[in-house]
């Protein structure tokens, strides 16, 4: 049961307890919400589902060693080597190994997989796959098509509750124990307690922290700053990936072109029409994304522009094949029978968040975090394309399993700080969003596809100057995940993955291993960037 902030009172607590509450309505959230089913859970999410999640932009599919021709021990030493040397090898055989039956559990709540005349899924090939594994949906709708079937299943589903239009702002708790979350009604001030016996985080990414991303609206980093200041310990936050071809067509959120498209034959190539791939990387446009968004940057810098070239590999085909990435061209006025397509880099998927084991669990008792928001070790420095659905689902079905075997006995809690202003003056919403266009743009600029020493300084500095004038929690909140992102990156002094510090361009063999951080370590080092800014 929610209660009003204006009528809470600490002597509620442990009256009218929710079961278990799951913040976020993406495919993590969902799929555990049908895996605790008939356990009643309340789901809260900022947009309604099915909308507003990254998950459901997703455009590939989902990985898994189905075929014949592969393996899990493929799949598994593939997911390895693009994690640039700090992925956790017992996670990342557990998710491969559960991969199989997880699609399976997908195809049993209603997602319409591409399959055969015989009834076998078609699969297709990603970059850094050594096989052909990704399980699609028309191409590039996998991502509608599994929410789509998802938000069905929970609304059919009696003990699932959905409250939709709610920001979580804040966890309640006790000590180190997280008894429920603080919300506040998505464009309005009011706020609700939910008191839970246990709390299931599946917030989403950081997309929207910077300037030009492929993430909705809501990737906010909300949920790793609540769970940062809760306590929390976050792991390798310094990890973004940019996916290398998003299109720069001037959309905010970017629209993205699938990897499947290089997968069917598309090649990168200059204004002039040239390969540039060829003696970068040996799979050319079929490398590590990390590598490919370096070179594309690189051609976008250096003014020869980085576009997509799909006549000749798909051409009449393109409609059919690729109806998402056809209609977004086509409403830039682009013909891809005819054109070149323009791409760049953009933020599309944060390797780091909240620390979890093997169960979900994060370093705060009565926590559990999910999908991007946290960090398994399943992808090290550089996650593997199709590999974020598959980790969500995975995840989210061991919590569940979790939960249900184990629940932690509910204590007492207390309100979180309320330091939120009781009404916002026009004057501030205006400061507000202008403090959030300084962050979007010192994180494309300075913590972005390429970084170094210099600019991490400019932007914790930047973002810290920024803070002072927010008001609102959760504009706050994304300010400490700007901060904690930056952060990271500056301590990590070598290059990994999709960490690329032009300072420190090498790898350094003593810095293969995870990192991990607290929010207090956060602050210091932001401290000491505005003191020398």
């Amino acid at each position: 049961m929610a209660v009003s902030v204006d009528d809470f009172a600490p002597d509620y607590i442990g009256k009218d307890v929710d079961d278990v509450v799951i913040l976020g309505g993406g495919l993590a959230g969902l799929f555990c919400a049908l895996k605790l089913s008939p356990r009643p859970v309340t789901v809260i999410t900022n947009a309604p589902i099915g909308q507003g999640a990254s998950s459901a932009w997703a455009q590939g599919g989902i990985a898994a060693a189905i075929s014949e021709q592969d393996s899990v021990e493929e799949h598994r030493d593939d997911t390895l080597a693009a994690g640039g040397g700090i992925c956790e090898p017992k996670i990342v055989d557990q998710m491969t190994r559960e991969g199989s039956d997880r699609v399976h559990d997908l195809l049993s709540y209603g997602v319409p997989f591409d399959q055969d005349l015989e009834g076998r899924l078609q699969l297709s090939r990603e970059a850094a796959h050594s096989q052909s594994r990704v399980v699609r949906v028309r191409g590039d709708m996998a991502g509608k098509a599994i929410m789509d079937a998802l938000t069905t299943a929970v609304r059919n589903t009696p003990s699932i509750r959905v409250l939709e239009g709610y920001i979580g702002e804040s966890f309640l708790g006790e000590g180190r124990y997280v008894t429920g979350v603080l919300v506040r009604r998505r464009g309005g001030i009011s706020r609700l307690a939910f008191p839970a016996k246990a709390v299931v985080l599946a917030s989403g990414g950081v997309g929207h922290l910077y300037g030009l991303t492929t993430n909705p609206h809501e990737a906010n980093g909300h949920g790793l700053a609540m769970a940062a200041r809760a306590g929390a310990v976050i792991a390798d936050a310094e990890f973004v990936q940019f996916h290398p071809t998003a299109l720069d067509v001037g959309k905010d959120p970017a629209p993205l072109a699938t990897e499947a498209l290089r997968g069917e034959g598309a090649l990168l190539v200059d204004k002039a029409g040239n390969r540039f791939m060829e003696g970068v990387h040996r799979d050319m446009e079929l490398a590590p994304r990390d590598i490919v968004a370096r070179a594309i940057h690189g051609q976008i810098l250096e003014g020869r522009g980085a576009y997509l070239d799909c006549r000749e590999a798909i051409g009449s085909n393109f409609r059919e094949e690729f109806p998402t990435v056809h209609a977004a061209v086509s409403a830039a006025g682009i013909d891809p029978e005819k054109d070149l397509i323009p791409v760049a880099p953009a933020e599309h998927y944060h390797m780091g968040g909240v620390l979890t084991d093997a169960n979900g669990r994060t370093s705060l008792d009565g926590l559990w975090a999910a999908g991007e928001v946290a960090s398994t070790g399943a992808h090290g420095a550089n996650r593997l394309a199709s590999n974020s659905l598959l980790e969500a689902v995975v995840f989210a079905a061991r919590i569940a399993e979790d939960i249900q075997g184990l629940m932690p006995t509910p204590r007492s809690a207390f309100w979180d700080k309320m330091d939120d202003a009781p009404g916002l003056p026009s004057q501030r919403n205006v400061e507000e969003r202008d403090a959030i266009s300084v962050l979007r743009t010192t994180l494309s600029n300075n913590v972005g596809v390429l970084r170094d020493a210099a600019g991490l300084r400019t932007a914790l500095a930047d973002i810290a100057n920024a803070e002072k004038i927010c008001v609102r929690r959760s504009i706050k909140n994304m300010m400490v995940s700007g901060k904690i992102i930056a952060a990271a990156a500056l301590k990590r002094e070598e290059s990994r993955g999709g960490h690329f510090r032009k300072d420190f361009p090498q790898e350094n063999p003593a810095m293969a291993k995870r990192s991990y951080t607290s929010l207090e370590e956060v602050e210091a080092i932001s401290a000491e960037a505005l003191e020398t800014a």
